[in-house]
């Protein structure tokens, strides 16, 4: 299997946490060999960067560069190929072919490739504004796209299982109160991105940015600034007031909204409980309501 489909470690790490998910990695070389054939793919070796799918650049039949990807199944990413049909590279890159029951994509390859994670800090800020507000709209009804609350509700699920570990009870009995009531129906919702950081933003030629890995859910656009500030953790953490209120304002969006949304992902998330939580909670108890 190694040789013949190569798997990055990250994506290994993840399988081995979940027998669902060893399962589905036991499948993957048979899979692959399927795409392969019905794609007419001649494929690379995968990018070793994948927690959560395998991915890998490719060669069409006709000579045309795109990328294949296979999404591990999980609760935030199973509406990716969907999402990606709604926006329809507008801006994201574009899906040429699915197969829905694998969450198998064919993708636009993007070139050259380059994270905008390289790029600085305020230069991101920009982008990540400019796509998330092109992203940020209503999708018609019907339409398969979950409401925000499922992923909220999830979250909180998780870290009530874990309350024996909670370094700090009070605080996060507040974070997880203010979740659910931010993650409810809202006239404004949109169809947001979830995870747009810039690790998940690429360089292209038909557009200078675009955006990859989508997590669709329908809610409250505030959400969707949280992502790119935690991506931002050594200047969010100097001064978590100042860049919510300047990523806010790129985005046009409530800076009290983002703040309580910040607040109650600090707070209630689950998450590794180590040095990396106890920084959560000092900016959680500055951003405190």
């Amino acid at each position: 299997m190694a040789d013949e489909f190569p798997i990055p470690e990250n994506l290994s790490k993840t399988c081995s946490e979940r027998p669902e998910w060893a399962a589905w990695l036991e499948r993957l070389p048979a899979t692959l060999r399927d795409l392969r054939a019905r794609w007419s793919l001649t494929l690379s070796e995968p990018f070793q960067t994948g927690i959560c799918s395998w991915v890998a650049p490719a060669v069409t039949a006709d000579g045309v560069p795109v990328v294949l990807k296979l999404g591990l199944p999980h609760m935030e990413g199973a509406d990716e190929v969907a999402g990606l049909r709604f926006w329809n590279g507008d801006p994201t890159v574009r899906l040429i072919d699915a197969d829905d029951a694998l969450n198998a994509m064919l993708l636009e390859r993007c070139v050259p490739g380059t994270l905008l994670r390289t790029r600085p800090e305020p230069e991101q800020d920009a982008v990540i504004a400019s796509l998330l507000n092109r992203m940020w709209r209503r999708p018609a009804a019907p339409h398969p796209f979950r409401p925000l609350s499922v992923m909220a509700h999830h979250w909180i699920e998780s870290s009530l299982a874990d309350a024996d570990r909670w370094l700090d009870p009070a605080l996060t009995r507040e974070g997880l109160q203010v979740m659910e009531e931010m993650a409810r129906a809202r006239t404004g919702d949109v169809l947001l991105a979830t995870d747009l950081h810039a690790g998940n933003v690429l360089a292209a030629e038909r557009e200078a940015w675009l955006a990859i890995d989508p997590k669709p859910f329908v809610g409250d656009p505030a959400y969707d600034a949280t992502q790119h500030l935690f991506n931002c953790k050594d200047r969010f953490t100097a001064d978590p007031v100042t860049m919510i209120a300047r990523f806010a304002d790129l985005l046009d969006i409530d800076r009290e909204r983002v703040r309580l949304w910040v607040f109650a992902r600090l707070a209630a998330e689950p998450r590794d409980w180590g040095l990396e939580w106890h920084k959560s909670l000092a900016a959680a108890r500055l951003l405190a309501p």
